[in-house]
C-alpha cells in the first residue's frame, strides 16, 4: 500500500477510533452519577453526549492538517508524510482498542465474577492509561517518518479526544456532585 493509496483508510480508521472513543468518553462522564438500576436510555444519551461534543472536537485534526497540507510547498509530499504519520500514530492505538474490546468481551461473555475482574483489572487501569497511550500513538506518528507535521495533527487529535469526557461532565453531569446534602438541607426528623 502507498501512502497515497492508504490514506483514506487511515484516516477513516482514526476518525472511527476518535468517534468511539468520544462515545466512551460519553458515558465515562456519566458512569457512577445515578443510583437507578434500569438506566440504559440515560447511558445512550450519555453516549450519545459524548459522541456529539467528540465529533465537533475531532474537527481541529481535520482543520490542523488541511493547514498543513495547504501551506506546504510541496503539497503531496505533506500529504505522504501526514499519512506515514497517521499509521504511526494508529499503531499503538490499534493495540490498546484491541486490548478494550478484549477486556469489554471478557465483561460481557464471562460469568459474574469473572467479568467483575476484566473489568478491575482491564477497563479500568486501560482507562487511566489512555493519555499514556495517545503520547505514544503521538511518538508513534513521529518515529514512522511523519515529522514535525503529524506531531502538530497528532497532539491536537490527543488534545481534542482527552477533552471529550471533562466537557460532557461539566456540561451535564457536575451537577450531580455539587447536589451534596447540608447539614442544613436535610429535612427535620429525617
Amino acid at each position: 500500500m502507498t501512502a497515497l493509496g492508504g490514506t483514506p483508510a487511515v484516516a477513516l480508521a482514526l476518525a472511527a477510533l476518535g468517534l468511539v472513543d468520544s462515545a466512551f468518553s460519553g458515558f465515562r462522564a456519566y458512569a457512577g452519577r445515578d443510583a437507578r438500576i434500569r438506566k440504559h436510555r440515560a447511558v445512550a444519551r450519555a453516549s450519545l453526549r459524548g459522541l456529539a461534543v467528540g465529533s465537533v472536537l475531532l474537527l481541529a485534526p481535520v482543520l490542523t492538517a488541511c493547514g498543513v497540507v495547504l501551506t506546504a510547498a510541496d503539497r503531496d509530499r505533506t500529504y505522504a508524510t501526514l499519512t506515514e504519520g497517521g499509521i504511526g500514530y494508529l499503531a499503538p492505538l490499534a493495540c490498546y482498542a484491541s486490548a478494550v474490546l478484549l477486556s469489554l468481551a471478557a465483561y460481557f461473555f464471562l460469568p459474574f465474577r469473572a467479568s467483575t475482574l476484566a473489568v478491575v483489572a482491564g477497563l479500568g487501569p486501560l482507562t487511566l492509561l489512555r493519555p499514556l497511550v495517545i503520547a505514544a500513538a503521538c511518538v508513534g506518528s513521529f518515529v514512522r517518518g511523519g515529522g514535525v507535521a503529524s506531531l502538530l495533527v497528532g497532539t491536537v487529535a490527543g488534545a481534542a479526544v482527552l477533552c471529550v469526557e471533562p466537557l460532557v461532565h461539566r456540561h451535564w453531569y457536575s451537577a450531580a456532585l455539587r447536589s451534596d446534602p447540608t447539614p442544613a438541607s436535610v429535612p427535620a426528623g429525617a
